[in-house]
C-alpha cells in the first residue's frame, strides 16, 4: 500500500498515475526516481551519501565556526567528532540501510577509525595553511578543510559500503 498515492481526502482510493514512457514529462516520473533513490543500488547509496555528508559537514562547519576563538585545532577536532558521529549514524540507518545488522557501537568504532584519518589530513591542511597563510581568517580554514573531507568522504564511501556496512 506504500507505493499508492490516494486522494487527500480520506477516502483511501488510488488517485489515477500517469505513466510517462518518453520522459518529456519529469514530473511525472517523480514516484520511480524517489523509489530508485531509496534503493541499495550503489548510484543511490552515493546520492545519499553525498547528501548526508553534505549536511555533517555544515554540521561541522557551524561547529568549527562557533568555537574558532578557542583556537583552529580545538575546532577542528570538535567539528569533526560532532560531524563524525552524526554521519556514521546517518550512514548506518539511511545511506546504507544497515541499522538491522549492524550494531551502533561498531558503526561508531569502524566509522570513526576512518575519520580519524579524515582529521589527520584535516589537521595537517590547517597546519600547511597556517604556516603558508598565517593570518588567514576562519572562514578560508573552514573551506579548506571542507574541502579536503570531500576528498576524503569518496574515500570514505569505498571503506563503509565495502567493510564497514557490507
Amino acid at each position: 500500500m506504500d507505493d499508492v498515492i490516494t486522494y487527500g481526502d480520506g477516502r483511501g482510493e488510488p488517485a489515477p498515475v500517469r505513466d510517462d514512457p518518453d520522459g518529456s514529462y519529469p514530473w511525472i516520473g517523480g514516484r520511480t526516481g524517489s523509489r530508485r533513490l531509496r534503493g541499495d543500488g550503489v548510484t543511490a547509496q552515493f546520492i545519499r551519501f553525498v547528501l548526508v555528508g553534505g549536511s555533517s559537514n555544515i554540521v561541522y562547519a557551524l561547529v568549527f565556526l562557533l568555537l574558532h576563538s578557542r583556537g583552529a585545532l580545538a575546532a577542528n577536532v570538535a567539528g569533526v567528532v560532532v560531524s563524525t558521529a552524526l554521519a556514521n549514524e546517518l550512514h548506518r540507518r539511511l545511506t546504507f540501510h544497515a541499522s538491522a545488522r549492524v550494531r551502533w557501537f561498531p558503526a561508531q568504532w569502524e566509522g570513526g577509525g576512518l575519520a580519524l584519518v579524515g582529521l589527520a589530513l584535516s589537521t595537517l591542511s590547517l597546519a600547511l595553511l597556517d604556516f603558508w597563510l598565517p593570518s588567514v581568517g576562519g572562514l578560508v580554514q573552514a573551506v579548506a578543510v571542507v574541502a579536503v573531507s570531500a576528498f576524503v568522504g569518496v574515500l570514505r564511501f569505498l571503506a563503509l559500503r565495502g567493510w564497514v556496512f557490507s
